[in-house]
């Protein structure tokens, strides 16, 4: 079996167990706004990160228990464009605090992340950065960027993100005016199509509104028109606080 088929069963053996796994609640993560859980998937030796709908705190400008839907469209998205940074993300409807995400919970060591990343990691960061502007990520604080023991980048924490209006806030601002590289240009490009039809589009409809899936599409063919990563605005925050 070559790497990349182990690579993919892997990936669907996780995929079935967050799915399917029994989910045992083993600890709560305590630092955050709204209630999450570290989980055990019974008979497969995964964590994962659950967060419960109904633990969300109530938020003015996003409407109620829709942030666990957002983390999955994050990860469909981050899978679509061929990046792989958001960790396997599932709904569950049966979690044990009632319907919720499900996050594949990565081993990583949390002195590291971006205000610790040595100038090699962070130029590492540029598909980071362009998700971000999709995403319209209001809240990318440096300890949402975490580094594997393989030295692989994963982003986490994407609940309050797709709104229809511009709410950006993000770290990672390094590639201001730099022009996007042919590669990820391409993978924009092919990303279009799937937003306006087909099975991307009807999953992503699963979790966002209709108004915020037109927005993310403009936010899309923007990027495309101009080719490079833009400055932060002059006339409001643009980097969340606090920034770690």
């Amino acid at each position: 079996m070559t790497s990349s088929s182990e690579a993919l069963l892997k990936k669907q053996q996780v995929f079935e167990a967050l799915r399917a796994a029994q989910i045992e609640v083993v600890g709560q993560f305590t630092w955050g706004s709204n209630y999450t859980f570290l989980v055990e998937l019974a008979d497969c030796g995964l964590e994962a990160v659950y967060k419960p709908s109904q633990g969300e705190r109530p938020l003015c400008d996003f409407p109620p228990e829709t942030l666990a839907g957002r983390e999955v469209a994050a990860y469909l998205l981050s899978e679509a464009l061929g990046w792989g940074l958001v960790p396997p993300t599932v709904y569950r409807a049966d979690g044990p605090a009632g319907p919720g995400s499900l996050q594949l919970r990565i081993a990583h060591d949390p002195e590291l992340h971006y205000f610790t990343f040595d100038d090699a990691t962070r130029q590492r960061l540029r598909p980071t950065a362009l998700l971000d502007l999709l995403l319209n990520n209001a809240d990318r604080k440096g300890g949402h960027i975490l580094l594997d023991a393989a030295d692989h980048i994963w982003l986490i924490d994407h609940g309050i993100c797709f709104h229809e209006e511009p709410k950006l806030r993000t770290v990672v601002w390094d590639f201001v005016g730099e022009d996007l590289s042919p590669d990820l240009m391409a993978d924009l490009r092919a990303l279009a199509p799937r937003l306006a039809a087909g099975r991307l589009r009807d999953e992503l409809s699963e979790y966002l509104a209709d108004a915020e899936l037109e927005a993310l599409s403009q936010r899309l063919e923007r990027l495309l028109a101009d080719g490079c990563y833009p400055a932060p605005p002059d006339d409001e925050r643009a980097v969340p606080w606090p920034p770690v």
